[in-house]
C-alpha cells in the first residue's frame, strides 16, 4: 500500500510538472477559464463566437459595450492610450491571448526546449502567430515595453493577416510602421512604434488569461478596438452586448425622427415611455425593418424583459 501511494505522489508529481512548464493552455485550461461559454468551442477550447455576431459587434460603440459590461459586473474590460495605424479602421475578433515577460536566460531556455519538444518551431514570439485562425485577434501582454519590446514588424504583420484577417491589441510595442501600414485591412493598436528589434522577453503562456493596461482579456473574449480604445467583451456576454446596443440605437433613432418631427417633447423621449410611445415605437420598427440589425423574434423577446 505504502509503494503504491509513492508511485501516486511521483506520477502526480511528473503530471504536475508538465502541465507547469507548458506555455500553451490546453483545451481542458481555456473551458475552464472560460466556464460561462455554453455554446460551441474551437479544438483548442475557445468560444466560437459567430462571425455574424463579430460583425454587428464592430457597429456599436465602446460606450454602449461598456455600459452593458458594467451592468454585468464587468468592470475592468477596457484599455485605452493607444497608438495605432490606421485611426479610422476599427475591427473585431476572437482574441488569442499571449503573455511575456523580462528575459530569465535559464528558464527561457528550458521553456524554448519544452515548447519544441511539443512540436512548435522557430522562435517563440512567432508561436502564436502559428496558432491563428480566420477571425482572430493576437492581443498580447509584454508588460508596457516598447524599446526592445516590439512583437512584430511588417514581415511578422503580413503573417498575422494572412492568417486572421484581423489586427492585433499588444500592450508593449511594434516596428516598421511603414511596413506595416502597407498591409491592407490590417491595423495595430499597440503602446507605440521604435525601430529596435525584440530582446530581453520571453514567452512564458498562450491562450491564458492575461492583463492589457487594467483590462482583463481572457482567451477567446470578443475584442473590439476602436479609436478611443479597445473593449474585451467576454464571449458569453457578446450576444447580450450586441442586442443591447442595438435596441438603445433603434430607441435613439426614432426619438430623434419623433423629436424632430415634434411629435413628442424631448421629455417624453427622455423620460419613462408611455403605452402611446412604445405603440408608436413598435408601428415604427414595422414600417422600417431594414433599420433592424438582428431578427424581429431576436428583438421580441428582448424587449420582453425590458422596463423601457
Amino acid at each position: 500500500m505504502k509503494k503504491l501511494f509513492i508511485i501516486l505522489v511521483l506520477l502526480f508529481g511528473i503530471l504536475s510538472f508538465s502541465t507547469v512548464h507548458s506555455q500553451i493552455a490546453t483545451r481542458e485550461d481555456v473551458i475552464f477559464y472560460t466556464a460561462e461559454w455554453t455554446g460551441e468551442r474551437y479544438p483548442d477550447g475557445r468560444p466560437m463566437v459567430s462571425d455574424e455576431l463579430l460583425e454587428r459587434i464592430k457597429n456599436i460603440s465602446i460606450e454602449e459595450a461598456w455600459g452593458v459590461l458594467r451592468g454585468s459586473g464587468y468592470n475592468n474590460q477596457f484599455a485605452g492610450d493607444w497608438q495605432m495605424i490606421h485611426e479610422n479602421e476599427p475591427f473585431t475578433g476572437r482574441a488569442l491571448t499571449a503573455v511575456y515577460i523580462p528575459e530569465s536566460p535559464g528558464l527561457e531556455k528550458r521553456m524554448l526546449k519544452k515548447g519544441h519538444e511539443d512540436g512548435m518551431i522557430g522562435a517563440s514570439n512567432s508561436w502564436p502567430i502559428d496558432m491563428l485562425k480566420e477571425g482572430d485577434v493576437y492581443v498580447a501582454d509584454c508588460f508596457g515595453k516598447v524599446i526592445d519590446g516590439t512583437l512584430i514588424g511588417d514581415n511578422l504583420g503580413n503573417a498575422i493577416y494572412a492568417k486572421s484577417h484581423s489586427g492585433v491589441v499588444f500592450d508593449g510595442g511594434a516596428r516598421d510602421l511603414e511596413g506595416l501600414g502597407k498591409i491592407d485591412g490590417f491595423n495595430a493598436f499597440v503602446r507605440g512604434f521604435d525601430p529596435s528589434y525584440l530582446e530581453g522577453v520571453m514567452l512564458t503562456g498562450i491562450n491564458v488569461p492575461i492583463r492589457i493596461g487594467t483590462a482583463v482579456v481572457l482567451p477567446g473574449d470578443v475584442v473590439l478596438a476602436k479609436r478611443e480604445g479597445v473593449i474585451f467583451i467576454p464571449a458569453h456576454l457578446a450576444e447580450k452586448v450586441a442586442i443591447t446596443a442595438e435596441f438603445i440605437m433603434l430607441r435613439d433613432k426614432f426619438g430623434h425622427q419623433r423629436l424632430k418631427e415634434g411629435r413628442y417633447t424631448p421629455g417624453q423621449i427622455d423620460g419613462k415611455w408611455t403605452d402611446e410611445i412604445k405603440q408608436d415605437f413598435l408601428k415604427w420598427l414595422d414600417e422600417n425593418p431594414d433599420l433592424l440589425p438582428m431578427t424581429r423574434e431576436e428583438l421580441d423577446n428582448f424587449m420582453k424583459n425590458r422596463t423601457w
